[in-house]
């Protein structure tokens, strides 16, 4: 008697194992990936501006919604093109702007180097930063000036300002 107690126990785990099993891989293969399932794959470009364009809303009518309290609303910038310059130092976004300065939006280093925190960033005719060798003190730092010509960055190495 005992036996068959402990077979149909062990049968009765077994059978509650399996079925938590198939449900859940159920649950898995009928997701359709919008609850962030493992499976889901990311998305290419085009369906990122589908997405964004579905998603943006829709304005309503100017007699229909309040003004704006003055403090929402941005202060007016010149157009701006962003695009990406690289240099052996790193990379930087940068913002050429419609009427000729240049503002630098973001930076990152290139491996083995940083940029060092005296950046200056626009916007202006000229944007700076310099890029130094993390742990090797036989190559020089990088400093460079960065300038729009129309509408395309160029960076440009300048000799070491530093007086080692």
């Amino acid at each position: 008697m005992r036996k068959w107690r402990n077979a149909v126990v062990t049968a009765a785990w077994v059978a509650v194992g399996t079925a938590a099993g198939a449900l859940g891989a159920w649950q898995l293969a009928s997701s359709d990936g919008a609850g962030g399932a493992a499976h889901s794959r990311p998305l290419d470009e085009a369906a990122v501006r589908a997405a964004l364009t579905a998603s943006t809303p829709t304005r309503a009518s100017p007699s229909a919604s309040a003004p704006p309290s003055p403090s929402s609303t941005p202060p007016p910038t010149p157009s701006a093109d962003r695009s990406t310059v690289r240099f052996t130092g790193g990379s930087a976004t940068v913002e050429c702007r419609a009427d000729g300065t240049v503002r630098l939006v973001s930076w990152s280093p290139a491996d083995g180097f940083h940029i060092d925190d005296d950046v200056e960033r626009g916007p202006g005719a000229v944007a700076r930063l310099e890029a130094e060798p993390g742990d090797d003190d036989d190559q020089p730092d990088l400093p460079y000036e960065i300038r729009c010509a129309d509408g395309t960055p160029r960076a440009k190495v300048l000799p070491d300002r530093d007086d080692d």
